[in-house]
């Protein structure tokens, strides 16, 4: 049985574009490539299937959104993005949530194909494993090939359209900013080392400081949630400023701190990153770096059901918020 994938070789395109030609998709071929792709399918008596046509049309009015970790407010405000913009296009929403574990996402994807959705979003951080990764792009390209569309908040690693924070830039802006106060000694609760977005986030922040001259910080390690935040707080040392790579680790450190008598920003400052809206009545503020979040998981969306040939990677930066959790060093 001749395969869409025996098309695309013997063609010499991508899976998707012979997809596009022959499985009925709206977005646009040129005509060089879509007569090799005709051609081909003539030659090797390729038959369409009916099914991915109904799908590439855009029939279904349902679209999956799969998140690492719905309890936590970051991917809630991603997620409440697009599915306000999916509301506004009168699409239907399913939501998955892989509990941070690389091959339930996998799955998700293989299920929301099999479910024959519309379009598919992956929200979250892309792992240091370039094995799970490739799995995930063979599954996408499944996906992608029967019809379906694709978008990701995260890393550009998956070959899809792609809303990149500039976590690196952000926290490398942030850790400028904390130095001009006059720290020299820093602690970094980094998260998981797997985890692409804790890493990039460590790297700049670090790199800035080094950049300044200052010494280097002291780098603890742990889970990327509430609790891996109170943990680390424990063991930052004589810091005098401490970066969390989230808001969430951010908030688990203030209540470690607290416990201990630790004044803040008396005694150490505290900052994270991401500014998350259910978290700005913490008390002291917190001082972090602003993602747009909501916007970000609307224009993934929308990036989703107008993708065009080639893959758009559009770049967010953050901004740096200075608040009472932070203090000059006297």
């Amino acid at each position: 049985m001749v395969t869409l994938e025996d098309v695309a070789k013997q063609a010499g395109v991508s899976l998707a574009t012979a997809s596009r030609v022959l499985n009925g998709s709206t977005r646009q071929v040129g005509a060089d490539l879509r007569a090799r792709v005709e051609r081909a399918a003539y030659e090797l008596g390729y038959r369409a299937n009916i099914a991915a046509q109904t799908l590439a049309r855009g029939a279904s009015n349902v679209i999956g959104i799969v998140v690492h970790d719905l309890t936590d407010p970051y991917f809630a405000a991603l997620a409440d993005g697009a599915m306000r913009a999916a509301a506004g296009e009168n699409l239907l929403v399913m939501v998955g949530t892989t509990h941070r574990d690389p091959d339930q996402e996998i799955a998700y994807v293989a299920t929301l194909n099999a479910q024959r959705v519309r379009a598919v979003l992956l929200v979250g951080s892309r792992v240091a494993d370039p094995g799970v990764t490739e799995r995930l792009r063979g599954e996408l390209d499944r996906y992608r090939a029967s019809g379906g569309r694709v978008a990701c908040v995260g890393q550009d690693l998956l070959g899809v359209d792609t809303v990149a924070p500039a976590n690196y830039e952000g926290a490398a802006a942030l850790a400028r900013s904390l130095a001009e106060l006059g720290h020299t000694r820093f602690a970094i609760l980094a998260g998981p080392p797997h985890l692409m977005t804790a890493r990039d986030r460590c790297a700049g922040f670090a790199s800035a400081l080094a950049e300044l001259g200052l010494p280097e910080p002291r780098v603890v390690q742990g889970p990327f949630d509430r609790d891996g935040g109170y943990r680390a707080a424990q063991e930052t040392g004589d810091a005098t400023c401490v970066f969390a790579v989230n808001d969430v680790m951010a908030v688990g450190a203030l209540a470690a701190y607290r416990e201990r008598g630790i004044r803040v920003p008396d005694d150490v400052s505290v900052a994270g990153f991401d500014d998350i809206a259910t978290l700005r009545d913490q008390v002291p503020a917190l001082t972090t770096v602003r993602l747009p979040l909501q916007d970000m998981g609307a224009r993934a969306l929308e990036l989703a059901l107008a993708s065009g040939e080639e893959p758009a990677v559009e770049h967010v930066a953050g901004e740096v918020v200075l608040r009472e959790s932070v203090r000059a060093v006297r």
